[in-house]
């Protein structure tokens, strides 16, 4: 288990970081006393985050990029690495949704969802690792969702962006054994951010059911501090969502025959 102080002034780098699960993590990071580096697309949310921090006596500074670009990726990189600002923790948090038939999805919002919550998070993984392994201590914590082991239908490509997620945390968390660097997943249930906005908006998307179980971002965040100061492979925010697994081992038979009623009716196609 880490101390604060031995994590006190360390550097973490959250993606997504302009509001949500993202924001949560680095104002409590920042708390915490680990410098945060916060990258998203939207510059204004990220100068009125990085200012809050701060001011509040925290120190971060901002990087507005549109992570799903390789190029993007590739000078994120090279600014950290000149500015001595390369993370010793790195957040994957950065992605996006869409709900409904996959047949109805746009490919240009596909290939969107793809870039970032698959090659960006592989990308920014495959640059932190050598840095990480080479000063000995390291922590990757991606953020996944519960649909990555439980499919559900109207998330297609979004459930197995998650899946994919948890098998690659699961093969580094194995090749990484014995080196001091760790990874971990998060396997979030709904949480109340402006994903389910973000998805509706998105063209032929529709809203996703689970908004209506969501719980604070705030539980994500404080889940990243514990992992942090006391690393594992797997965690689940909130705790009972633990038990979801055994849903499709179990009832994937019922789930076949009720997803899609509940598909249509979301979506209303009759």
């Amino acid at each position: 288990m880490y101390s604060s102080k031995f994590l006190n002034k360390k550097i973490a780098l959250i993606t997504g970081a302009s509001s949500g699960i993202g924001e949560s993590v680095a104002r409590k990071l920042a708390s915490a006393g680990i410098k945060v580096i916060l990258v998203a697309r939207r510059e204004e949310h990220l100068t009125k985050l990085s200012n809050e921090i701060n001011r509040s006596g925290g120190d971060s500074v901002f990087y507005p990029i549109d992570l799903s670009i390789e190029n993007n990726r590739i000078e994120l990189w090279e600014y950290l690495d000149n500015n001595s600002l390369l993370p010793d923790i790195l957040v994957n948090n950065a992605g996006i949704g869409w709900y409904g038939y996959f047949y109805d999805m746009p490919w240009s919002t596909a290939q969107d969802l793809l870039s970032l919550n698959v090659e960006a998070m592989v990308h920014l993984t495959h640059l932190a690792l050598p840095v990480m392994l080479s000063r000995h201590y390291g922590h990757i914590i991606n953020i996944g969702s519960i649909s990555g082991k439980l499919p559900e239908q109207g998330i297609a490509l979004y459930s197995s962006s998650k899946n994919f997620m948890d098998s690659f945390t699961t093969v580094l968390y194995r090749e990484l054994v014995g080196t001091n660097v760790h990874i971990s997943v998060i396997r979030a249930g709904p949480i109340k951010t402006e994903f389910f906005d973000s998805a509706r908006k998105l063209e032929n998307g529709g809203s996703i059911p689970a908004e209506k179980m969501a719980t604070s971002s705030s539980s994500v965040s404080d889940k990243v501090w514990n992992l942090i100061q006391k690393p594992r492979k797997i965690a689940y925010v909130p705790f009972w969502t633990a038990l979801s697994p055994l849903l499709e081992v179990l009832f994937h038979w019922l789930i076949d025959l009720i997803g899609p009623l509940l598909l249509r009716k979301n979506t209303k196609i009759i």
